[in-house]
This record gives C-alpha cells, sequence and structure tokens, in this order.
C-alpha cells in the first residue's frame, strides 16, 4: 500500500514569541495528524514559548538566541532528513496559516513536487506595503525559477526532502522562502499551487522592510550567477 502522507510528512513551525498562539495552533495542527509527526523550532523566543512547550508535550528544537525564521526551518530540515521524512510542510505559528488547511497539501503529497499555498491579493485583507512587496518579489522569482510563482512570500509550503538534500540553502531569515523556490527552479522541481486563506489581524510583522529588501537582492544576485 502507499505510504500514508500523514506518516511520510513533518510538520515544522519555526516560533519566535508565539506564546499567544501556541496552545491554540498545537490543539488545531493536532486534529490533523500525529503528534510525533510534529516539530516546533523555538527561535530564541523571550516570552513564555518554551515553556508552553514543555506544557504541551509537543517536539520541539530550541534556540538560545534568535537567529532568524531560515535558520530555525535549516534546523527543522535536518532533523526530517536524519529521521527519514519523504517531505516537510512548513507553516507560521501565528495562525495566518490555518491548521484546517493542512489536508490540502497532505492530499497531494508525492515527495516529488514543491506545493507552494498561495494566498488571493485582496486589497481589503492584505496591507499595501505587503501587496506591492509580495507581488514584486514573486515577479522577479517567477523569472528566475522559470515557473510561474504568484505568492512568493508564503511560508505554508510543503517541500520534497530530496530538494532539500540537493541544495545548499544559506538564507538564514526571510529571504529564505525566495532562495528555495530558485533552487526549485535550478534543479526543475515543479511548484504547484495549493489555494489558502488569506489572514491578517493586525499582529506585528518580523520582518525589517530594507534589511529584507537588501536580503533579496542578494539572493537574486546569487542566482543571476549560478
Amino acid at each position: 500500500m502507499p505510504a500514508d502522507p500523514k506518516d511520510t510528512t513533518l510538520i515544522l513551525i519555526p516560533a519566535y514569541n508565539a506564546e499567544s498562539h501556541l496552545t491554540e495552533l498545537i490543539r488545531r495542527v493536532r486534529a490533523h495528524l500525529d503528534n510525533q509527526h510534529l516539530l516546533i523550532v523555538n527561535d530564541g523566543s523571550t516570552d513564555r514559548t518554551a515553556d508552553l512547550l514543555e506544557e504541551l508535550s509537543v517536539r520541539y528544537l530550541s534556540f538560545p538566541h534568535n537567529r532568524g525564521k531560515g535558520a530555525a526551518l535549516h534546523a527543522g530540515f535536518r532533523y526530517a532528513i536524519d529521521h527519514g521524512y519523504r517531505s516537510v510542510l512548513t507553516m507560521d505559528a501565528d495562525l495566518q496559516h490555518l491548521p484546517e488547511e493542512l489536508p490540502k497539501f497532505l492530499s497531494r503529497e508525492n515527495g516529488r513536487c514543491l506545493l507552494l499555498g498561495t494566498r488571493t491579493i485582496d486589497r481589503s485583507a492584505m496591507p499595501l506595503p505587503r501587496q506591492l512587496s509580495n507581488n514584486l518579489t514573486s515577479l522577479i522569482v517567477s523569472i528566475f525559477s522559470t515557473q510561474r510563482i504568484r505568492d512568493s512570500q508564503s511560508g505554508f509550503r510543503l517541500i520534497p526532502a530530496a530538494l532539500l538534500r540537493a541544495t545548499r540553502l544559506t538564507a538564514s531569515r526571510y529571504d529564505f522562502e525566495s532562495q528555495l523556490l530558485f533552487q526549485a527552479g535550478v534543479l526543475r522541481v515543479p511548484v504547484e499551487e495549493v489555494p489558502i486563506t488569506t489572514v491578517y489581524d493586525g499582529a506585528p510583522s518580523h520582518i525589517s522592510p530594507l534589511a529584507d529588501i537588501g536580503r533579496f537582492i542578494r539572493q537574486v544576485w546569487r542566482r543571476i550567477w549560478l
């Protein structure tokens, strides 16, 4: 019988100062998969995130200091590869990615395609600066990955472990999402869209606009010279 995607996929969630959402997030994720296939990476949180992870009896890794989202994902990817997972499904810890939409990804998991959660760019739901930056980066990523990418900054994605093993990812912050898509293009890994709900609740973003634009430009430059 084919392997059950719930057993071959690691759900990986980087978390930084996520105490306000963590209990509800884990409860809702557990409704869709066995607890042993969930991994939280605590990225040096200064609130009660680490304490909650202990109280909730969830599998986790923890950094002593904040190292950035990309670094947290790297650590989770190493865990997934070391434990023989076929795919890794990443999502954010702030409930802007709905756990109820996990089955959309799991039902299409095959270890070969990168599934990218794609939001509808609704002007009433997405702040204007994010609309503009997402549209621009998505256009550039589409050109260099040789595939149409409509939501390049979405962190809700299912990634084949084979792609992770074949790439050398160096980004440690929010430029990580773009670097991974560039590498998928280089290796001709298909990228398919999964429609997801656009959720913004007014929570502060951890993105630093000027610094992260600079990192994105650096990734484009590296891609040109691959």
